[in-house]
């Protein structure tokens, strides 16, 4: 089922899209940003719980993204998306195989050891990636992507299989998030303690919890959370939401089946 969701109207000066979602006026490309000229707030963004890290991000352009795909889940799906992002610290997060018929196969990881640069604009939508390292069975640098996507004045963030705390350039390429999805399973990705950290600092009204191993490590980030977050349960697995309806309050939306 589709989801009505928004657009970003997207202008800038030089041949690079401006970006809602940024905190500085330079990328680390060196381009400068010009703010949009207008959002328009008024749209709304469908994001419905798959399964794992998997969501579905759809706009009302048609456009449908599915985070860390890895074609394990299609029978959860109804039709194929245009756009996957994917990270390979698992098999569950990434396929060498994406099926053909999606456009858009984006990778979190680089080659050669750069890290994966993408800044796409579809219609009136921009992705675009912050490449972090995988730190686990000896590191990888840059074999994780937070990948952003942006849509009718709202900054929508996934974390991926985020291994440590971003450093200050990161944050500051991360920009400002409304919505973010985040691992929860305390330690496979980041430890409990350290993901309360860096979600309190990016402080976005809204944040999905993912990849949660068992109710105890839900239960414990869940208890970190409720000081500064309410904590409400979706038992639709979807939310629909735009840049003005935004809930006063940050919470946190833990959905069905997580």
């Amino acid at each position: 089922m589709r989801l009505i969701i928004g657009l970003c109207a997207l202008f800038a000066a030089s041949p690079v899209a401006a970006s809602d979602c940024f905190q500085f006026v330079e990328r680390p490309q060196e381009y400068k940003i010009i703010p949009a000229a207008f959002s328009l707030e008024g749209r709304e963004v469908g994001i419905r719980y798959v399964a794992h890290s998997t969501y579905l991000i759809e706009t009302d352009e048609g456009l449908q993204i599915l985070t860390d795909w890895s074609g394990h889940f299609s029978h959860l799906i109804d039709e194929l998306p245009d756009v996957i992002t994917m990270n390979h610290a698992h098999d569950t997060h990434w396929t060498a195989f994406p099926d053909p018929g999606i456009k858009h196969a984006l990778k979190g990881w680089g080659t050669d050891g750069k890290p994966a640069e993408h800044y796409l604009e579809l219609g009136a939508s921009l992705i675009r990636n912050v490449p972090t390292d995988i730190r686990s069975f000896g590191g990888e640098p840059f074999g994780n992507s937070i990948f952003i996507f942006e849509h009718g004045g709202l900054c929508i963030g996934h974390l991926g299989h985020l291994h440590h705390e971003p450093t200050e350039d990161q944050y500051a390429a991360i920009g400002r998030l409304d919505v973010v999805m985040a691992a929860v399973d305390g330690g496979t990705t980041l430890d409990t303690e350290t993901m309360l950290r860096v979600l309190k600092r990016l402080r976005a009204r809204v944040v999905l919890p993912m990849h949660a191993f068992g109710r105890l490590s839900l239960a414990e980030f869940l208890d970190g959370m409720r000081d500064e977050y309410e904590i409400t349960y979706d038992k639709d697995n979807e939310i629909v939401v735009s840049a003005k309806s935004l809930p006063d309050t940050p919470t946190v939306i833990v959905p069905r089946g997580l």
